[in-house]
């Protein structure tokens, strides 16, 4: 069963009728349970489970205590252009915004590189917004080869390919890939995306499945908190990733929790995750998923994140940009994608993380 078969398995499922029957009891069993059924991660990203907030953030700490110790893997993520052929209403990318457009030459990304080299950092991802035509794979290719020259983990975020686009990109020396559903619900997929490639719903539901099938070492999934039902959508990613998780023995599935911050064109939320329930999925997702990878990026204000490290977190970006060209002239940088929260840099970042008793990680596998 393919994990859109799940999707539509789920579609007749009443989640409004289920989560308002939830009693702390079913909370109760759900947290003395080792192996969570997708039941369990009902009960625990409902609302009657604010209830038991502290004994779930004991149990997510003792478990991301007992796979990752404490350890904090950081990346940076790294724009190389921000054009884009879909029109998404909440992203600041949205080719009918009129904005700084950029996409940086191969000089360009060299000294990009360069300078995120003198900090600390090994783990790039790569990003640029959807427009095959303009950033098609062979210039994704020649980008990553030169940001591998200083760096042992490339990642990518661009436009979902065919198994065969990421066997390439694999052997240019990518190891892991991230993508974003967006919004699960198909109805408002279709209301959000408007135009573009983006707009066939299968084909981007899909792509974590292609990477995996091409060997990549890691995959990423999530939902944009505040486009879907909050609740229904941190469910469907959960079961997302361990559709990934049960069929690919040998990747790493990760999980990320992005919420919505400003971009260009205004947009606002349709159900906005507030701080306690962005808490509460990021333990319930620890607790459905002990093994997995969980980021919070600099989305996310400075205390926030620091205090996420104790509930489930593993992975964090440090001393971002979301605009291209903004590590080496921020002046003359293009628009940025989204507004950032947490602006500190990376030696702060890392500050942060040792103060707090985490251990900063910058490479964490070698290839052999």
């Amino acid at each position: 069963m393919s994990f859109y078969e799940t999707i539509t398995k789920f579609e007749d499922f009443d989640f409004d009728a289920y989560l308002q029957n939830v009693t702390d009891r079913d909370v109760e069993r759900s947290l003395d349970r080792d192996h969570l059924n997708w039941r369990d991660l009902l009960n625990l990203l409902s609302s009657k489970a604010q209830n038991h907030l502290e004994p779930m953030a004991q149990k997510a700490r003792r478990i991301t205590l007992q796979y990752f110790g404490r350890t904090i893997h950081l990346y940076v993520p790294l724009y190389i252009s921000n054009f884009c052929n879909n029109q998404c209403i909440y992203c600041g990318f949205n080719r009918t915004n009129r904005i700084n457009r950029r996409k940086l030459t191969f000089e360009e990304i060299e000294l990009e590189a360069e300078a995120i080299s003198r900090t600390e950092m090994k783990h790039i991802l790569v990003l640029t917004g959807e427009a095959p035509d303009i950033t098609p794979l062979e210039y994704i290719e020649d980008a990553v080869s030169i940001i591998k020259a200083r760096f042992p983990s490339v990642s990518i975020e661009v436009f979902p390919m065919e198994e065969d686009g990421y066997r390439r990109l694999k052997a240019a020396g990518v190891d892991g890939m991230t993508i974003y559903q967006e919004v699960y619900d198909r109805e408002i997929y279709k209301k959000v995306h408007l135009a573009g490639r983006k707009a066939d719903y299968r084909f981007r539901l899909d792509a974590p499945e292609r990477a995996a099938k091409a060997g990549l070492r890691t995959v990423s999934v999530g939902a944009l908190l505040g486009l879907g039902e909050k609740r229904r959508e941190a469910f469907m990613t959960a079961m997302h990733a361990r559709y990934l998780e049960d069929k690919f023995l040998s990747t790493e599935i990760g999980l990320s929790l992005p919420r919505i911050n400003p971009a260009e064109g205004g947009f606002q939320p349709y159900d906005p995750v507030d701080d306690k329930t962005f808490v509460q999925f990021l333990m319930a997702y620890r607790l459905f998923m002990p093994r997995s990878a969980i980021s919070v990026s600099t989305r996310e204000r400075a205390e926030m994140r620091d205090h996420l490290m104790f509930l489930g977190a593993t992975r964090l970006s440090a001393g971002s940009r979301t605009d291209v060209g903004g590590y080496t002239k921020p002046e003359t940088a293009s628009t940025a994608q989204f507004d950032i929260s947490d602006v500190r840099s990376v030696g702060q970042t890392i500050q942060a993380i040792r103060d707090k008793g985490f251990q900063p990680v910058f490479k964490d596998w070698e290839l052999i």
